[in-house]
């Protein structure tokens, strides 16, 4: 069958690689000269420096992440990806604890390195290693995880103040790019269930070693000769007739017939591209995150990465010898209005806190990006509002991180729809096929 897939992105992708590994031709329409969608990576091309290429924000996986590694294997980039055993927390001062597993089997792999950590008390640790209980027993089975705040949750479990911000928050706000009080508890418990409880390994951290760019070379699409890319190729309008769509107009009035139509583009131009499926999206809204790199006359720390508590930057990433540094922040609304300057002077002196070694460098230039629309907030009640991949138009097909997938909306969610919607593909072409990979139990 001939599959149009809107969006180059993690969803438009993964689409595009299963299909592609069951023969149907798949033409993926891609608005911008580079795939990837957000996980992307691209030029500075300013007077500073023509030739730097950054990653639009730092992107990272873990090993619970079984469909995002699948899809990487399947453009055989899998070994361009880092996976880091240890995670470094830093306070202010630079004080640094490292949680790494041990030899006992999971869940209780990380029992020597936790007992040791010095950020959080013992009444603190008595409160994590309680909720972390809980999780085991109430992840999949309680009924009302997605109307609750996951900090709601929390405090149901009598976490300490400490515990929550420390431990809790540096965690799950990073990993699903929203605060807790507006973060479903479902998805929280999510990620320690499958990140930190699963497997010994779960947890470990993987980092892209090369520009995300990269990983979605013409390299890897040589093996998936029915897959053609056009780049530049902005869509305008999907005619729908009848219950199904009759063809795609392109910005240049140019038009694309196929057999199966796949829309893997952002939840806020579904409508406009597809009037006729009528979806209703009134109730979403995004979370933001902003990444700030930073390139310093010296080196100022040989870590690999480190997590920054109490501050407003969450995380810290060496892209190249101590020198150049990506910082994030995670739904990072504080930082939306700011201006360039304000939040680059807030970065240095925060850096400063943390690693001695800055406070003598020099900042040779910096770059600000700021993703206001970076995903999906996922917020309590909304797991029901997701679509799935079936539209009205019984030709129509949805991906997206935004959509249900059954996961949070990042990247492995993203992938997860991706592979969801070429399941729906093959089953309307009477030949249904199985891609998604299940969650490690």
């Amino acid at each position: 069958m001939r599959v149009v897939v809107v969006g180059g992105g993690l969803a438009g992708l993964s689409t595009a690689v299963a299909l592609g590994s069951e023969g149907h031709e798949v033409t993926v329409l891609e608005a911008r000269p580079h795939l990837g969608g957000r996980a992307t990576s691209y030029p500075l091309n300013n007077a500073e420096d023509e030739s730097t290429t950054i990653d639009n924000c730092q992107h990272v996986l873990l090993r619970c992440c079984t469909n995002l590694i699948d899809f990487y294997s399947r453009l055989g980039v899998e070994n361009r990806i880092h996976f880091y055993r240890d995670f470094y927390w830093i306070e202010p001062g630079g004080r640094t604890s490292i949680m790494r597993r041990g030899a006992l089997p999971a869940p209780f792999h990380f029992t020597g390195s936790f007992a040791k950590l010095r950020f959080l008390s013992l009444s603190d640790k008595f409160a994590v290693a309680n909720g972390l209980l809980a999780v085991r027993y109430e992840y999949g089975k309680r009924a009302d995880l997605d109307r609750i705040s996951m900090l709601d949750w929390l405090r149901e479990k009598k976490q300490t103040p400490r515990a929550i911000e420390r431990f809790w928050r540096q965690v799950l706000v990073s990993a699903i790019s929203e605060d807790l009080e507006r973060m479903a508890a479902a998805h929280g418990l999510q990620v320690f269930a499958l990140g930190f409880l699963s497997k010994a390994d779960a947890y470990e951290m993987g980092v892209p070693a090369v520009p995300l760019a990269q990983l979605y070379s013409e390299e890897g699409w040589a093996n998936y000769p029915t897959v053609s890319i056009e780049h530049r190729a902005t869509a305008r309008e999907l005619c729908i007739e009848a219950g199904s769509a009759q063809g795609l107009v392109l910005q240049d009035g140019s038009e694309r017939i196929a057999g199966a139509y796949v829309l893997a583009i952002p939840f806020e131009r579904v409508n406009a591209l597809a009037p006729g499926l009528h979806l209703d999206v009134s109730s979403f809204t995004h979370a933001p995150i902003t990444g700030i790199h930073l390139w310093l006359d010296r080196s100022i720390t040989d870590l690999p990465h480190a997590t920054l508590l109490d501050r407003t930057i969450q995380w810290m990433f060496n892209k190249q010898d101590g020198r150049h540094i990506q910082l994030v922040v995670s739904a990072s609304r504080t930082l939306t209005e700011m201006s360039r300057a304000d939040v680059i002077e807030l970065a240095m002196r925060e850096l400063k806190e943390f690693f001695p070694r800055a406070a003598d460098a020099k900042l040779e230039r910096a770059h600000v990006v700021k993703e206001v629309r970076a995903l999906l907030s996922a917020a309590p009640g909304m797991e029901e509002k997701r679509p799935g991949s079936i539209t009205s138009a019984r030709n129509v097909f949805l991906a997206g991180d935004w959509t249900r997938s059954g996961w949070p909306p990042i990247m492995e969610g993203a992938v997860r729809s991706g592979y969801l919607a070429a399941e729906a593909v093959t089953a309307f072409a009477g030949a249904p096929k199985k891609f998604l990979k299940p969650d490690l139990v």
